[in-house]
């Protein structure tokens, strides 16, 4: 047994990850997880391996977890892990059942996700226009941050985007997301005019470090980076950097805000829920139904000022 898994769970844990990665290209990130959650639930188990589990053991797992004083959302997260190993260890042949699908966890509580007043978002697209020490940098920055609002995209997505995309004006880019789907978002005309300008000096230095010899970048944002674009984590310094110098409070700013208010304020202007859910990328309108709470705000407005006795005490 290692680090209290057996071999035989470890060879489980092992050929699940490698399908997850093979046949749904899932990220680093969601393999790590769950990793960690089978890991988790391989201790429970002891020296019992996964072909053995009952119904009840995994609801005693559960249980466990809960006495652990673990949160609902890691519960749930950690069952999800569960039915999805044994759906595929039973369409792999390895168990004649699958002792997880009655199992119900305890469900996830949809928190009304933290965004952005316009006049934040305002803020924080006038300061992108002056952070940076060159122009170049400045007009980057201003790039990324009115794309990012403009359509609601992923960071991964955004900085990840091929320069072609970006090529002849678009009024549409074409965004690559989870699981390989693509799909389009439409960008407004300050995201075409960013745009445009970052493209106009970011082919201007490509073309002095190309006539140095160097290969030239197939994304939109390049660096020197192992990934070979702008990283994840370098974007999340950078919105810090920018919320600074807009007088906004950087433990408020955070590019998932940015997209939640991308979301927010579309719904809150007459948005229809659906061409959201598309523009976001969700898989099920249930993941956009979150926002609804803008539409519940806005009916409460025009009841109190519309309605005749609205007024009356």
């Amino acid at each position: 047994m290692t680090d209290g898994v057996t071999q035989d769970q470890a060879r489980w844990i092992s050929a699940f990850l490698e399908a997850q990665a093979a046949e749904l290209d899932a990220s680093q990130n969601t393999l790590l997880a769950y990793g960690r959650d089978l890991k988790a639930f391989a201790e429970f188990l002891g020296p019992d391996g996964f072909d053995k589990v009952t119904r009840d053991r995994i609801e005693g797992f559960l249980i466990d977890c809960e006495a652990e004083g673990l949160a609902a959302s890691t519960r749930a997260r950690r069952l999800s892990a569960i039915k999805q190993l044994y759906r595929f260890a039973h369409e792999e042949g390895w168990r004649e059942d699958n002792p997880s699908l009655k199992v119900k966890g305890p469900g996830r509580a949809k928190t009304l996700p933290k965004t952005l007043s316009e006049k934040q978002v305002e803020a924080l697209l006038e300061a992108a226009r002056k952070r940076g020490r060159r122009e170049d940098d400045r007009l980057r920055n201003t790039c990324l941050m009115e794309l990012l609002y403009a359509t609601g995209m992923r960071v991964s997505e955004l900085v990840s985007l091929p320069v072609s995309a970006a090529r002849g004006d678009p009024r549409m880019l074409l965004v690559l997301g989870k699981g390989g789907k693509e799909r389009m978002v439409p960008l407004s005309p300050p995201a075409r005019t960013a745009l445009a300008a970052w493209l106009r000096a970011r082919d201007a230095a490509e073309d002095a470090a190309k006539a140095k010899g160097k290969a030239p970048s197939r994304f939109l944002f390049p660096t020197g980076s192992g990934q070979g674009h702008l990283t994840r984590h370098r974007f999340y310094a950078l919105i810090k950097e920018i919320a600074v110098t807009a007088g906004v409070s950087p433990d408020e700013v955070t590019p998932h805000r940015l997209r939640h208010a991308f979301a927010t304020h579309l719904l809150a202007n007459g948005a229809d829920l659906r061409a959201i859910q598309t523009l976001l990328g969700h898989a099920d309108i249930s993941t956009t139904e979150i926002y609804t709470h803008v539409l519940d705000e806005r009916l409460k407005e025009l009841v109190l000022e519309h309605h005749p006795l609205a007024s009356k005490d």
